[in-house]
């Protein structure tokens, strides 16, 4: 599946065409081309490496999945790796898009290794600022990367809503404990995988908006910077989950260690009060004479006994707050 754009002096003029026709469309000065490949195999990306002219190892970069996100540059061009996501709020897992872009003078191609990235809603955003897109590459480029980093803040706000209905959940007595571990393995799970997405993203914005790329110039540069912003806060706020779900999980252990001590306290305060009778009965039942020997007021004095002593321990562990 292939889906190819042509602009000229801003104008988008051409689109639909074949990978074997960017060469010809780039023959004029002025024109800007993208073309985009959902899980192409070898013999699709040397077409494109052909028509471009790209580096064998961007190339290879672009078939094998699993890259870091990350911006390689080679001498006429760039190679670009990063991953949409989206966090689902019922199974709590983070689904990945990963996509790859060779950046040249006048191209941007995108390859995606399956069409769970939303590549129309890039175009979405290149429609909307039509306007921009006289600055060339670097209005493509913007597009693209300020979806992906769009997704990312959104997933992260995600998952501070859910951190937070588990923070709400974790004082509840009702509340499951495995189901409140399980929660929060999964959500911290979650977020080492968001983690490894966000945080480089920081440094290949960064160097797309480096003077010696060429790439971004006098009215992209606080486009750019938007999206830098994004990233930093986006960074930022997935550093402070990552401490919050550690601080969720140690509180957890805090309350379970107090509600036992809680429920050790009380067993015992009731072993000490049932420790009354058997004292008192086994004292009353030594073979030896004492007083209220083997008369009737001995087991007065003794039931009195027993209860007494009870009631002044039940009061003595209530008043101290271990009942």
């Amino acid at each position: 599946m292939v889906r190819t754009r042509c602009y000229r002096n801003g104008v988008l003029v051409d689109e639909g065409f074949p990978v074997a026709d960017v060469s010809e469309h780039l023959e004029d000065p002025d024109t800007l081309v993208w073309a985009d490949v959902c899980a192409p195999d070898r013999e699709d990306l040397r077409l494109i490496a052909d028509e471009l002219g790209l580096h064998p190892l961007a190339v290879e970069d672009a078939e094998d999945r699993g890259q870091r996100p990350k911006l390689d540059r080679y001498a006429d061009h760039s190679f670009l790796s990063a991953y949409a996501v989206r966090f689902d709020q019922d199974s709590g897992e983070l689904v990945t898009s990963e996509v790859g872009a060779f950046l040249t003078a006048r191209a941007l191609v995108t390859v995606r290794q399956d069409d769970t990235f939303d590549i129309d809603a890039v175009l979405s955003r290149w429609d909307s600022a039509g306007d921009l897109a006289k600055n060339g590459v670097a209005f493509l480029v913007h597009g693209l990367v300020d979806y992906i980093v769009d997704g990312h803040f959104a997933a992260v706000s995600s998952l501070d809503d859910g951190i937070e209905a588990l923070e709400d959940d974790l004082f509840l007595p009702s509340m499951d404990q495995q189901t409140l571990q399980r929660r929060s393995f999964e959500l911290r799970k979650t977020l080492v995988l968001l983690r490894r997405v966000v945080l480089p993203m920081r440094e290949v914005v960064n160097t797309l908006m480096r003077r010696d790329l060429q790439l971004v110039d006098g009215e992209m540069g606080p486009y750019f910077q938007d999206v830098y912003d994004h990233v930093l806060r986006a960074t930022e706020w997935t550093e402070s989950l990552r401490d919050l779900v550690t601080s969720i999980l140690e509180t957890n252990l805090t309350i379970q260690g107090n509600r036992l001590n809680i429920i050790t306290k009380k067993v015992t305060s009731w072993a000490a009060i049932i420790a009354v009778p058997t004292a008192v009965t086994g004292f009353y039942g030594q073979n030896v004479p004492y007083p209220g020997f083997s008369r009737e007021s001995g087991f007065y004095a003794s039931t009195v006994l027993i209860i007494g002593l009870s009631v002044l321990l039940y009061w003595l562990f209530r008043r101290n707050d271990w009942l």
